[in-house]
Parts: C-alpha cells; structure tokens; sequence
C-alpha cells in the first residue's frame, strides 16, 4: 500500500503483523478508485471508420476476422452499397482484404491473427470454442486474451466461473475478471456486479456500478437505477444526471448511415419471414 517506508526488507518483515489489517484497508481503497473511475467508453470503444462510439449489442457491429476490428453495421452496409453499385468483389471495409466465403476461411483469417497474440482474436477463437462445446480450448484461448487485456476475454471468464463450465465454479475469480471487464468498460459485467452487490445488502455499491453502466448507454442498469431511486436509495438530482447521461451516450452511437442499415436489416428479417 506503500502507507510505510522502511529501512531495509527486515524491518518491513518485522512489521507486517502490524501493519497487515492496515495495508489490506488501503488495498482495497485503492482498488475501489479504479473500480468506481467512469470509463470515457464502452469496452468497445469506437468505430475505426467513422469514429463514432459502437453499440455493444451483437446486431450493430461486427468483428473483422482478417484485422480483428469492430465495424459498425453503418460503415459495413455503406461498403456492401459501394461494393454492389461499382460491381466490387467483397472487401474488409477496414483493411480491404477479400472476405472470406465460408466459416473455414474465417477461422482461417482469425487464426493469423491468433498466431500473432492479437486479443480480440483470442477472444474471438475462446467464443467460438465456447459454442462447440470444447471448454478446456476455450478456457485456454480467453484467458490468453484476458492476460493481454482483452475486456471482452475477461467477462467471458466470469461467465465460464460463474457457471463452472470448463472449470471449477470459483466466486472469487468470478468476481475478479468482472471488476477487470468492468473496469474496461463492459456494461454487463458492470450490471452484474451491481446485482452482486444488491444481494449482499451493500446497496451503495450497486448503485454506483448502476449508474456508471447507465451513463454507458446500459438500458438493464438504467432500470436498476430507476428501480433504487423508487425506493429512495438515489437523490432527484443524481437521477436526473444519469438520465442525461444515459441519453447522451445512446445519442452519440446514432448516425445517418446507421438508421439506413437499420432499415436494410428489418427489411431482409422481413422478407425471411415471409419465404418461410
């Protein structure tokens, strides 16, 4: 905790009975000031083409498998509009390599990137893993991209201990690769700590983990929130802040091109559902 300074490694071993309860107090100060620090964004961070923050939800970005960059469904569907009307073979609207054609040449793109320790494409691979049922690869993948400071790798861990699916159920772990996600700013391990805390009667904590995800764009921490203000647990004027805040960050992931390949996408779900 560095609260002492000593003479030499005998007198720090000759005081640590003393000092121990004290040193783990500041600790755990000290780890609550970067636990409770507002992220300037979501784990995702921004688009690389339009600069303009990602939507964490699944639908409106992708993952590149060649360069491992996350593209929103705006730049992707401007491309796929470029592609189509100058009669383009498909291209990464990022790095410009050729998409491939099948999961095999997928897989393939994203094991270069694996082989050269890229994160994202740990992550990527321990997901896909994950999904075939082979945990122990899975395991091994995420946690390679967690110690690289993979956020994402980090939540999927939590996920993996919380449930005890490859691995022995573990709380303690679980709770530390959710502040670590959390920290990098992912709503949902955010959220999740939030209802942790909830549970174990320390309702001030969850309510600063509430509102830290709600100023994220996160609508299940906002309903968290909402909830603790119903019942007195927030002030008017903290609320009426992380509504703003809340609306401002959701507000800042809107664009033209985005609202356009929101539009395609509807169309084509409702052209699928009619050919069933």
């Amino acid at each position: 905790c560095k609260l002492v300074k000593y003479c030499g490694v005998k007198c720090q071993k000759d005081h640590r009975p003393q000092h121990k309860r004290e040193c783990k107090k500041r600790a755990a100060e000290l780890r609550d000031e970067i636990l409770f620090k507002q992220p300037q964004s979501n784990h995702l961070g921004d688009c690389p083409i339009c600069f303009l923050p990602l939507q964490y939800d699944r639908n409106r970005s992708i993952m590149t498998a060649c360069c491992s960059k996350w593209i929103c469904r705006g730049c992707g569907h401007a491309n796929q509009i470029r592609e189509a009307e100058e009669k383009m073979a498909k291209k990464c609207p990022f790095c410009r390599s050729p998409v491939p054609t099948s999961k095999q040449g997928v897989d393939k793109d994203a094991m270069k990137r694996v082989e050269v320790n890229d994160p994202a494409a740990l992550r990527y691979m321990g997901i896909a893993r994950y999904n075939e049922g082979n945990y122990k690869s899975s395991f091994a993948y995420l946690l390679k991209g967690a110690e690289l400071g993979d956020v994402g790798a980090h939540y999927q861990l939590s996920v993996m201990y919380r449930d005890g699916v490859g691995v022995e159920k573990d709380k303690k772990r679980e709770v530390y690769h959710l502040e670590e996600a959390a920290i990098g700013g992912h709503p949902f391990a955010r959220h999740n700590l939030g209802v942790m805390e909830s549970e174990n009667g320390r309702p001030d904590r969850a309510v600063k983990h509430f509102i830290i995800a709600a100023k994220l764009g996160d609508d299940y921490s906002l309903l968290s929130f909402r909830r603790a203000y119903a019942e007195g647990l927030v002030s008017k004027e903290d609320f009426a802040s992380a509504l703003r805040a809340h609306q401002a960050a959701l507000d800042a992931m809107k664009s033209p091109q985005r609202e356009k390949a929101e539009v395609a996408l509807s169309q084509l779900r409702e052209a699928a559902e009619k050919d069933k």
